[in-house]
């Protein structure tokens, strides 16, 4: 494939020398068990640039897959030979690419979707803002936003795409919009939620934001936002102890909105301390070699042990509101290292961060559920979990490691659930909890992982599941059967709202230009062009 002509950014043509020595680790992502090799990986300077790439593909007849930062392994924002991948990461990362502003006594930020997570949160704590979103720093704004956004503040204040005002996009044409839900209300609704990458190129994004000082305490006695970031090593009487707390809140629909819980499991050589602040990390080591030496080894390097992390948090919304202190130190007791905090807002979002690109430098067999169960306490869900995670971590050398977290969405109060019908696709919204199993593995023991996960599904998901007795399924978990008018169902709740997205796809993406896989909502009375 030849380059694009006019194309100011950079370019790279596969099989050239440029292309192989250019390490884009998401040139060659896995999607199901095929790597994909785009024909061309380009990265724009500007939007005139995505405005020549766009027309150059519809004019040449192939399709453009596009990313931000690549931290979507499954390949669902990748392609293969002859598309092109169009990369954002760099674009747009100037002062005029992210700007404060106040409008109607609201805060609001026009961003680009090239931040990352990191970079974004930083920038936000310095103007003392906050907004919720995920936790992983690899992640980028462009395609977070577009899935949801879930993160630690999920109950307390939602997703990052509930907070979006209007979104500028690149369309099919090569034309450059704004999309708001007043002007665009179809559009809006599927670009936030119904799929992703699939309606247009996203550029910029506008979000309304919090404020640390209306949620920094009403009164000197009420105090301000706690959080606490605790480590544990692991046993699964400890993993037991902790989702029986986690199981009561999401069990119980009238558990008060402040509170926000997200428990982690993780297999041995993790490199912990990443997962903190830089701030944290002498302190935090100075404990461990204090108390647990065994983890340093002879030669002065820590070899991290199976370990429980858990990330709590309480946020004051009004006067009356008074944190219970028991269920920090419930959470706390017994930790190897834990302490809860006082803090504002902006400076909290920034502890729960996981401040590592990836847990595992390894292959993977993905797995993200929800349930809307509310009894999962008294079905024996925990021992069930436990000893499902017990299985894989317990044994020292199986090669394979886990990464799992489970995570409270629902409950009547929670803003995740509240915010539902709020002109976003964004699916699940009636939930209760969420659970990632992460099986990382050498290739020798995929065999082990696949056989684990299958269990995992068949007796935690359907009809007589122990977790969900329904397939949901989130768009940023992607795993498995790729074609995605096969497994819609387990993405979108119901027929109607997924024909509702084909109407906009038909009208968004006539010639498959932003069709550049099959992971992605059918057009409709059209045939999706290129099949793996």
């Amino acid at each position: 494939m030849a380059t694009i002509t006019g194309f100011q950014g950079k370019q790279w043509v596969a099989g050239t020398k440029d292309y192989d020595e250019y390490d884009y680790s998401y040139s060659y992502s896995t999607y199901g068990d095929k790597r994909l090799h785009p024909a061309l990986i380009i990265q724009p300077n500007s939007v005139d640039d995505i405005v020549t790439a766009v027309k150059y593909a519809k004019k040449a007849n192939i399709a453009i897959a596009v990313r931000t930062g690549g931290h979507q392994y499954s390949g669902a924002s990748s392609t293969y030979a002859p598309n092109i991948q169009l990369d954002l990461k760099h674009t747009f990362k100037t002062d005029a690419d992210r700007q404060m502003f106040e409008k109607d006594g609201r805060s609001l930020v026009r961003t680009s979707v090239s931040w990352s997570l990191l970079e974004f949160n930083d920038w936000l704590g310095s103007k003392s803002c906050f907004v919720p979103h995920g936790q992983c720093i690899g992640v980028h704004l462009g395609g977070h936003v577009q899935t949801g956004g879930y993160g630690q503040l999920g109950r307390s204040f939602g997703l990052l795409g509930d907070h979006v005002l209007s979104l500028e996009i690149v369309d099919h044409n090569g034309d450059v919009k704004e999309i708001t839900k007043q002007n665009a209300p179809e559009m809006f609704f599927a670009i936030l939620g119904g799929s992703p990458g699939n309606l247009g190129v996203l550029t910029h994004f506008t979000v309304e934001v919090h404020n640390d000082g209306d949620y920094g305490g009403f009164s000197k006695e009420q105090g301000g936002p706690r959080g606490l970031k605790a480590i544990h090593l692991y046993h699964p009487d400890t993993v037991k102890r902790l989702l029986k707390i986690l199981v009561e809140m999401s069990d119980n629909p009238d558990y008060p909105r402040n509170y926000d819980l997200c428990i982690s499991v993780l297999s041995s050589d993790f490199p912990i301390l990443k997962w903190f602040k830089h701030s944290n990390r002498d302190a935090i080591d100075h404990h461990f070699r204090e108390d647990h030496p065994e983890i340093y080894g002879e030669d002065d390097r820590p070899l991290w042990p199976r370990t429980i992390v858990v990330f709590a948090q309480w946020v004051p919304l009004g006067p009356d509101d008074v944190c219970d202190m028991s269920w920090f130190e419930k959470l706390n007791h017994g930790a190897l290292w834990g302490e809860v905090e006082e803090n504002v807002m902006s400076k909290m979002t920034s502890k729960w961060l996981f401040r590592a690109e990836r847990e595992f430098e390894l292959p993977y067999i993905k797995r993200t559920y929800f349930t809307k169960s509310n009894t999962l306490g008294k079905d024996g869900w925990v021992d069930w979990v436990t000893a499902r995670v017990d299985e894989i971590i317990d044994p020292v050398f199986n090669n394979c490691w886990l990464s799992c977290q489970f995570q409270c969405f629902g409950g009547k109060n929670s803003k995740f659930t509240t915010n539902a019908d709020n002109g976003t696709a964004y699916s699940w919204r009636d939930s209760s909890m969420c659970a990632t199993t992460d099986c990382f593995y050498a290739e020798e023991a995929r065999q082990t992982a696949a056989d684990w996960q299958y269990i995992n599904d068949h007796q935690g998901v359907g009809q007589d599941g122990i977790f969900s007795k329904q397939d949901r399924r989130v768009l940023w978990g992607s795993w498995g059967d790729f074609d995605f008018d096969k497994v819609w169902s387990c993405y979108h709740e119901d027929r109607e709202k997924y024909e509702r997205v084909m109407e906009v796809r038909k009208k968004a993406d006539p010639d498959g230009v932003f069709t550049p896989n099959s992971f992605c909502v059918k057009r409709a009375d059209r045939e999706i062009r290129t099949q793996l």
